[in-house]
């Protein structure tokens, strides 16, 4: 009972702190961003960029900050050397829980650029996190459903290009473009719905990883292949704040990005679609090997 009001209390702080900075710093960053709209382009408006990204890090800081007092919650981080402050990077991770979010930011913030994602385009006309996710450099895209592209062949493939151009700006910032390949949270249901041949992870999706492959070109330094793990069990956000997590091990390696990658078309390119998916299986294995190796070093350290 006494654990439950513990929870309860240490939730609704962490809560309210969030809540508080998040309306404090979206208000901040919407004024900055009616600056950057009239900022001409080039030197001046990237000047803009950068001063909203360090807001944007802040607000993460904060966010760390407040579960940073939960003396219980252990971080297990393998973080390698030569990640950049400064770079472009692709990040890939496995899909659990809306907690991964919360614990790439954790890890990654001030160490690699701030994380961006590839939005529907929609989500511009959100009032006023439509305009900060603008000021903040997210990625709008228009996708196209499967009956516009009955209806209008010629619209197949110009999603690739869509994703060009709402990435261009992006080539010349440092950027982390934030991808969860399997494309929903995993689950047992749905691992067994698909098929999947993994344990853990459920099939890789390669549509998302093309896009910023093929947007990017040369411009992408590497690849933050980032894999997380839950050794006791996978947690809510709810969990998180009100610090019931007693442990999150999270993996991290830096991957170049081979040649073939850059900039191919997957949709039409069959070669360049096979070559993709080939490399984007092989580091799904390799994730599934790692979160098997954790759990079993995890469940043969536990006293018994």
């Amino acid at each position: 009972m006494l654990d439950k009001v513990r929870y309860g209390l240490q939730g609704a702080v962490v809560l309210l702190v969030v809540s508080f900075s998040t309306i404090v710093l979206t208000a901040v960053i919407f004024v900055l961003s009616l600056f950057k709209l009239i900022a001409p382009r080039g030197r001046a408006r990237n000047s803009m960029t950068h001063l909203l990204s360090w807001f944007a890090e802040l607000w993460v800081s904060i966010n760390k900050l407040s579960v940073s007092f939960y003396r219980d919650m252990e971080w297990d981080v393998h973080m390698p050397e030569g990640i950049s402050h400064k770079g472009r990077y692709l990040v890939v991770c496995n899909h659990q829980s809306g907690v991964d979010i919360l614990a790439l930011q954790h890890v990654l913030n001030r160490r690699a650029p701030f994380g961006r994602y590839l939005l529907k385009h929609q989500l511009i006309w959100v009032p006023v996190l439509g305009v900060a996710w603008w000021a903040l450099d997210m990625a709008f895209l228009r996708r196209y459903s499967k009956q516009e592209l009955i209806r209008n062949p010629s619209l197949r493939g110009k999603d690739l290009e869509n994703a060009a151009r709402a990435c261009e700006k992006l080539k010349h910032i440092p950027v982390s473009m934030m991808t969860f390949p399997e494309g929903t949270r995993f689950s047992e249901p749905k691992r067994e719905a698909q098929s999947s041949p993994y344990m853990h992870l459920l099939r890789p999706r390669y549509g998302g990883v093309g896009q910023v492959l093929y947007s990017f070109d040369d411009a992408m330094d590497g690849v933050i292949d980032v894999t997380i793990v839950y050794p006791e069990g996978t947690p809510s956000v709810w969990h998180y704040v009100s610090g019931q997590v007693r442990k999150i091990s999270v993996h991290i390696n830096l991957r170049p990005i081979d040649p073939e990658l850059r900039g191919g078309n997957f949709r039409e390119d069959p070669e360049a679609k096979s070559h993709l998916k080939t490399w984007l299986n092989g580091m799904w294995e390799d994730k599934e090997r790692l979160i098997t190796e954790t759990l079993s070093r995890e469940l043969e350290a536990r006293p018994r």
